[in-house]
């Protein structure tokens, strides 16, 4: 695969709030482009990208489905992406692997609590970016205002590179400003024409101000523009293409994709917009035995082969699916590539260029490709895969705090190894899912992102893998902290005839505020031997794992072994293990321990009539209310935060409250401390259990 084949590559998520439009698009997207030749609706579960059972009985994306479909020449791999934040680790993996995407707005909701979250996601991973309007033809829909919030909210620098032809149920075409032409459709089919006279001024001064601001980013189109010299079609799109890579633009157009309206004119944009692997450049990574070292790659099939893992699925019929992105080099069907992360040698079986719940076999991968690899044994989401001969580890993902528990059982005892399997599995593809076993209490935990992240799991356990669970109510996650340094010897020393166990440390236990859990070992001299220092590792980790005040896992706590010492025969890995952990449980209630909770960030839209009974009932909930602005004429938009443990039931509070007309979002902001009387209070739940 030469340049200019890399060169025709998109790789493009399709991402937005929930019910702003996102899988119909993508599906009217494999419609004009060939892919598929029967239009599935989401609302009737037949959407093809929407492939999962869940997705089709709920009418909502869950899982990130990858597709490639081909368009004036160019191959456009397509990511559609779920809008509902509880599945933010699926918008979060696609990004990092994206080189541009398509953010769609509903023309009456505009800028939707979901849209921010993932337009500061993109943010982060510095993602170049061009918005589609969706829904002109709704009561209510309006270009201009969704523009104006785009800007206002998102800081979007967003600029109208097409305008409607009618409003609402008469919304009939599409004028493009680059062109100056007009777009209306017949059935399928697009006819273009003039711009109706009526209509003419208008496009001209929003013309003008396109082009005014496209000039602050391309030298040649400014200088034109101050000489009032005749500006071409082709210097409008070379500044444009040239502001959205810098990121410094985000052209919007507009249209209906359930009524067939403006898809392929968005199929245009992402064409001649959007960048190529090769427009995104070097990928950088770091080497394998020194974190400082930087390595470059360039997207090109003639270097040495790196791709990231981003998702894995577990497929009934081929088993399991690694999706990875090629960033330079090519990796054959049958060859070996090496997961630098793991440091083990892979076997590549199969390549499969899927097609959502669909897949077509290939023989090689290439530089800018994504696609999925069978066989593969080791690798997990974010890890690199690379030539054995020329290791590189590329940036991995990010995974968001879970902070929602749920205690699951099999029906059936015989079923327990069965349960945990199916886990396992699900965790493998979804790293914002956790399990493990309570001892203790001999109860499943499971935690995730919230309610129906883990109704789904639980409908997954039930469906996919045939293990019938009986289950809980949903808890918070809390988390344990200490908020004093306290240093600490102890000595653990059993004896029980023939070899006994010794060991002994000294060591610090602080506060590691954004740090995470931190292990160092600062011994000298060899008072501890070196394969001795991972079984106090180990112990620590254990001890942060399962919390020590109240079986919640430890956060942001930092471990430093100072010194100790050894027996010649009695001392052993496991005895280092074992008197880290007791050591830990002695002092544990001497460094100021606390217990900490999920806050939530929280956006309630209402109408002006109930904003009062809101802001009450949030106050009541120990919420702070931090923003009140304007959302559409008639409501308002409320932000701010509330503890989780104070959101149960909120749904069916503000039905009530709001007669059926308001409706909220959250996600999760950052963990705080939970007053006093509520931790004793969950400190004694916690121990009535075990």
């Amino acid at each position: 695969m030469d340049q200019a084949t890399v060169q025709k590559i998109r790789n493009i998520g399709i991402v937005a709030h929930i019910d702003a439009g996102k899988t119909t698009t993508t599906e009217r997207i494999l419609f004009f482009t060939g892919m598929i030749h029967k239009l599935g609706e989401v609302h009737d579960g037949q959407a093809v990208m929407d492939f999962m059972k869940q997705e089709q009985e709920r009418g909502i994306t869950i899982s990130s489905a990858a597709i490639t479909a081909e368009w004036n020449h160019h191959q456009i791999n397509v990511i559609d992406t779920p809008g509902h934040i509880d599945f933010t680790l699926e918008v979060e993996r696609s990004l990092r692997v994206l080189d541009g995407i398509v953010m769609v707005f509903c023309a009456v909701g505009g800028v939707e609590p979901q849209s921010e979250t993932v337009w500061h996601q993109a943010d982060r991973h510095k993602v170049p970016r061009i918005a589609f309007v969706n829904k002109m033809d709704r009561v209510g829909a309006d270009l201009f205002h969704t523009i104006e919030m785009m800007n206002e909210m998102l800081g979007a620098n967003a600029v109208a590179f097409q305008v409607p032809i009618g409003e609402e149920e008469n919304f009939e075409g599409i004028i493009d400003l680059v062109t100056m032409k007009a777009t209306y459709y017949d059935g399928l089919q697009r006819v273009q024409k003039e711009i109706p006279e009526n209509l003419l001024p208008k496009a001209k001064e929003l013309h003008d101000q396109m082009i005014a601001a496209l000039a602050d980013y391309d030298e040649t189109l400014m200088e034109k523009y101050l000489n009032e010299e005749a500006i071409t079609t082709a210097d409008i799109m070379h500044a444009a293409r040239t502001a959205v890579l810098g990121i410094c633009i985000t052209p919007v157009f507009c249209g209906s994709a359930f009524k067939n309206k403006g898809v392929q004119l968005l199929l245009d944009a992402v064409v001649d917009y959007l960048p190529s692997p090769i427009d995104r450049g070097i990928v950088t990574g770091h080497d394998v035995d020194n974190p400082e070292v930087v390595i470059s790659r360039r997207p090109s099939s003639n270097r040495p082969f790196s791709a990231l893992a981003f998702k894995i699925i577990n497929d009934p019929f081929v088993g399991q699916q690694t999706f990875i992105r090629v960033y330079s080099g090519e990796a054959l069907a049958g060859s070996h590539v090496f997961n630098s992360t793991k440091g083990r040698r892979e076997r590549v079986g199969r390549i499969m260029r899927i097609h959502a719940g669909d897949r077509k076999e290939l023989t090689a991968i290439k530089a800018g490709d994504i696609a999925a690899l069978i066989g593969l044994k080791s690798t997990t989401t974010g890890d690199t895969l690379c030539a054995e001969n020329e290791p590189i580890i590329l940036e991995s993902i990010h995974y968001p705090e879970t902070v929602l528990d749920l205690r699951v059982e099999p029906e059936k005892k015989a079923d327990r190894d069965k349960l945990g399997m199916a886990l396992n599995k699900i965790a493998l593809e979804d790293p914002s899912f956790t399990a493990k076993f309570d001892d203790e209490t001999e109860e499943t935990v499971i935690s995730g992102m919230g309610e129906l992240h883990l109704e789904i799991i639980v409908d997954r356990l039930k469906t996919e893998h045939k293990v019938a669970v009986k289950v809980g109510e949903p808890a918070v996650a809390f988390r344990e902290t200490v908020t004093s340094e306290f240093r600490h010897t102890y000595k653990y020393k059993k004896q029980s005839g023939g070899k006994g166990q010794f060991a002994h440390i000294e060591f610090r236990l602080e506060p590691n505020p954004g740090k995470g859990i931190e292990f160092v070992n600062h011994v000298v001299g060899g008072h501890i031997p070196k394969e001795y220092v991972p079984g106090v590792e180990k112990g620590f980790r254990e001890a942060a794992t399962n919390g020590l005040l109240a079986g919640f896992p430890m956060v942001d706590v930092k471990f430093t072994l100072i010194d100790g010492s050894h027996h010649e025969v009695d001392s052993s890995e496991m005895a280092f293990r074992i008197c880290t952990v007791r050591a830990l449980k002695e002092i544990i209630h001497r460094t100021g321990p606390k217990l900490l909770e999920p806050i939530m960030k929280v956006e309630v839209n209402t109408p002006d009539d109930y904003v009062g009974d809101v802001m009450s009932d949030i106050g009541r909930r120990r919420g702070k209310i931090d923003t009140l602005r304007r959302f559409r004429k008639g409501a308002q938009k409320l932000g701010g935060s509330v503890p989780l443990k104070e959101m149960f039931g909120y749904a069916s509070t503000l039905r009530s409250l709001s007669s059926g007309r308001a409706n909220f979002s959250m996600e999760f902001l950052k963990y705080e401390e939970l007053p006093g009387s509520l931790a004793e209070v969950v400190i004694a739940e916690r121990n009535e259990k075990k």
